[in-house]
């Protein structure tokens, strides 16, 4: 008897089927449910694992703020250890786990065909989603600027995947791709805790395939994953509620230079990040390898000493501190320094994304920017979410998810036009710097690289098969 047909998995699946929804529903009625029951069981699974990873990074971020405001002289040591080690677990064990993982899951989605679909366990697996993990907390550990909000994406994606593929044979199925593609919107809603940004997040990044088809998958793996994740950490914002008061015409226009800068900034942010991504490439050798993840670390380590811990770590800090108007201001340089430290982090070859980030360097950027405009300080926070949400369009070309997920982020529906108004303009400036996201280019990246992958394996064993 085969292990498929003895597993618990499978005894689960038929015990359910034989004892409840046989009985219960139509024939029709119950082939939907049939098919929606892994989604279910791989929905719980991404809340769980969405909120053991932000545990973890949590705990990462407060141990790395806390030796860099007492001993900052530890960057030295500790930055570029911790790099070499979140790029060596990568290199060693799984490197479809460097960076953020959102191109990944893009990748996977159209490998999703007959004659491809064996190359997505490249990308998606239990041993890239473990990897994933750790080598982006040891990065945090060691001051990386970088988020947990891309990877649990790609680690969403990984579960669905690997409960897609145990299926018995014979059990209604939804294809490989709406798999991967749910997978992708419940790890963003049990990331942020944004459902609204999760669905999404699908429509505008993942899929150009009709909604129709799959609509009800979405929303309940959205809706589930979301659940789960509350049960454990309680309802919250990922950022509070900060004081948005009600802006008039006049603010309109402030609104929209600050999209303008900051979509900007954001595409140009993108295209150094592809242009690191290219040098790194031509360092191709593991001497030379290892030589440029230590430069890195060191850089990173002069950045960590002289601007403290507003270079390093996720930036939520930094964003809370603009929106809750802290006594203490924003030094000038702590834009510049983000974004070096949050390129260096990325282009190191470790794990770790640029989504919630790039949603720092935004809320500084735009903080910048109201202070050159002088508006008035009750303005601030509305400028502040602009920038984010400008920002992050610059960088993933989703003005929509952006909008969606600040909004969400904070329950500011006041704000609701600006967000919008910054997003839109974000992405027509951005679209002249480049035409293609961050992530497209990203995409076609690893869309290549499995395919080599599995060309790869595959030499072994036709040689094996026919030896010559």
């Amino acid at each position: 008897m085969s292990a498929e047909k003895t597993s618990f998995y499978h005894r689960l699946l038929t015990f359910l089927d034989r004892r409840l929804f046989h009985r219960i529903y139509a024939d029709h009625v119950r082939k939907l449910v049939l098919q929606s029951i892994p989604f279910w069981i791989a929905s719980v699974l991404t809340g769980l694992v969405a909120v053991g990873y932000e545990r973890i990074f949590s705990w990462a971020e407060t141990i790395c703020r806390h030796w860099i405001a007492y001993t900052p002289v530890r960057a030295f040591l500790i930055t570029p250890l911790s790099f070499l080690a979140a790029w060596g677990c990568v290199y060693l064990l799984a490197p479809a786990a460097r960076g953020s993982g959102i191109p990944q899951l893009m990748a996977a989605i159209d490998l999703a065909t007959p004659s491809r679909h064996q190359r997505i366990g490249y990308l998606l697996g239990l041993r890239v989603a473990f990897v994933k993990i750790v080598s982006s907390a040891v990065l945090l550990l060691g001051g990386g600027a970088i988020g947990r909000e891309g990877p649990t994406i790609q680690i969403a994606g990984a579960l669905f995947q690997v409960i897609n593929r145990l299926q018995p044979k014979g059990w209604p199925q939804l294809s490989r791709k709406i798999a991967l593609i749910t997978g992708g919107a419940a790890g963003l809603a049990a990331a942020f805790n944004t459902p609204l940004g999760g669905i999404v997040f699908v429509v505008e990044e993942l899929t150009q395939t009709h909604i129709t088809r799959f609509r009800t998958a979405i929303f309940t793996a959205v809706i589930i994953a979301g659940m789960t994740a509350q049960a454990i950490l309680g309802p919250y914002l990922y950022l509070g509620y900060p004081p948005v008061p009600a802006t008039g015409w006049t603010f309109l226009g402030v609104a929209f230079m600050t999209a303008l800068i900051c979509g900007l900034a954001g595409a140009l942010f993108g295209k150094l990040l592809l242009w690191l991504n290219s040098r790194r490439k031509r360092w191709s050798t593991l001497p030379q390898q290892v030589v440029w993840v230590t430069g890195c670390g060191l850089l990173m380590a002069i950045l960590i000493y002289f601007a403290g811990d507003y270079a390093a770590g996720t930036g939520k800090p930094l964003i809370n501190h603009l929106l809750f108007r802290h006594p203490e201001p924003i030094p000038w340089y702590v834009f510049p320094a983000r974004i070096a430290t949050m390129a260096l982090s990325y282009s190191s070859g470790a794990a770790g994304g640029v989504f919630a980030t790039s949603l720092s360097a935004g809320a500084v950027l735009g903080n910048l920017t109201a202070e050159l405009t002088h508006i008035a300080p009750k303005d601030l926070p509305v400028v502040v979410l602009v920038g984010m949400v400008s920002f992050l369009t610059g960088v993933v070309r989703s003005p929509f998810t952006a909008a969606i997920l600040v909004l969400e982020m904070t329950d500011r529906h006041s704000a609701i036009f600006p967000l919008l108004l910054g997003g839109l303009t974000a992405q027509l400036v951005a679209t002249i710097v480049d035409p293609h996201s961050l992530y497209e280019h990203l995409k076609h990246n690893f869309f290549q690289e499995a395919l080599h992958a599995g060309k790869a394996t595959e030499a072994p064993e036709k040689s094996t098969q026919h030896p010559g």
